[in-house]
């Protein structure tokens, strides 16, 4: 049997309106009453109803989360930060998967779903500005990812470029000076284009060549992917002492055609990816990764929907979230610790 404000009511000896104010959390309550009315909630197993609290707003409660790959570690675990962070104002989220696909971003952004959601928080790969310029309705949108728009919204990204450098000043501080870059698509992808900047500037802040002949197109971003990019590097007779990762699922398809032409990992060729993702945490190498704050973004990205919600701020906001790199056995060799 459902239990309703009236049985907490009665229970505590209070009036409806207290428990609502409770419940709410109401700043002006008692420490004493906030605490005899959470005694009875928690005795009788009180469960707020939160459509109808959401309706009584004239929301749904509900927020859209479209990304382009489920079935991509990274954005399963940003997923999930996002539901945590929505669950903790109460709100639910309703993931949509794009494909990467510039014709179903479009139909995101344009808000087909308007009517069951309260705001959007798309990671596209394939939008472009005028896609988003004329975009009707009201419904918040916050933007993430390394793609700026130049738009009145809200953006979330890391800094791409500082972050690649970061993993290709790691490889130089272990001596290593032929590092190459594998993941690049070049016209096709923003995040690349600055990963790949980032690894020249720092090649040349080293006073080392940036060489083209190191750097591999891939068609997309798995670990089929890493495992052709390796290859056509080795077969075009290329042996770079270090390579740098588009992301984990690249660097793990390039450590794989590794072993198999009998080249060690790190002693021969040590590897960084990007994403630090769980999967690079427990292969046979484990995988030295740049690690984006996941909690961060989601949290930044839920908190920027509902501040529009609240009608704040007017102006759109750009947000870095940090990030760091966890150095592990596939630069320092068996034994490293895990960071």
């Amino acid at each position: 049997m459902r239990v309703s404000l009236k049985d907490v009511a009665a229970h505590a000896g209070v009036s409806v309106k207290t428990v609502s104010n409770v419940v709410n959390d109401y700043p002006y309550v008692t420490a004493a009453m906030r605490e005899r009315v959470q005694r009875s909630i928690d005795e009788l197993g009180y469960r707020p109803n939160l459509t109808a609290r959401h309706l009584r707003k004239g929301r749904t409660g509900i927020i859209a989360l479209a990304l382009p790959e489920l079935g991509n570690p990274y954005f399963a675990e940003l997923a999930a930060a996002v539901i945590d962070a929505a669950a903790t104002h109460d709100y639910t989220v309703l993931l949509d998967h794009t494909g990467g696909r510039r014709e179903q971003e479009i139909l995101v952004s344009q808000g087909f779903r308007a009517r069951v959601i309260d705001g959007l928080i798309l990671s596209p790969i394939e939008l472009e500005t005028e896609d988003l310029r004329d975009r009707t309705g009201d419904v918040p949108m916050v933007l993430l990812g390394e793609r700026d728009y130049d738009l009145p919204y809200d953006h979330i990204a890391i800094d791409n470029v500082a972050a690649a450098r970061a993993a290709v000043r790691h490889l130089i501080g272990l001596g290593r000076r032929e590092v190459a870059f594998i993941g690049d698509r070049r016209g096709r992808s923003e995040p690349a284009q600055l990963r790949v900047r980032g690894w020249r500037e720092e090649l040349a802040a080293a006073g080392l060549p940036a060489d083209d002949g190191l750097v591999a197109d891939t068609d997309g971003w798995g670990h089929a992917d890493g495992a052709a990019a390796m290859a056509r590097i080795l077969e075009a007779g290329r042996r770079p002492d270090a390579v740098f990762a588009y992301n984990d699922l690249v660097a793990i398809g390039a450590m794989r055609v590794l072993h198999e032409r009998g080249l060690r990992v790190p002693e021969d060729i040590a590897v960084v990816g990007f994403d630090d993702v769980v999967e690079g945490r427990f292969g046979a190498v484990t995988l030295t990764s740049v690690s984006p704050d996941k909690e961060a973004i989601g949290r930044l990205a839920v908190e920027s929907v509902l501040a529009r919600l609240g009608g704040k701020p007017t102006e759109p906001r750009r947000f870095r979230a940090d990030h760091r790199l966890a150095e592990r056995e596939s630069t320092l060799g068996r034994g490293a610790a895990n960071a």
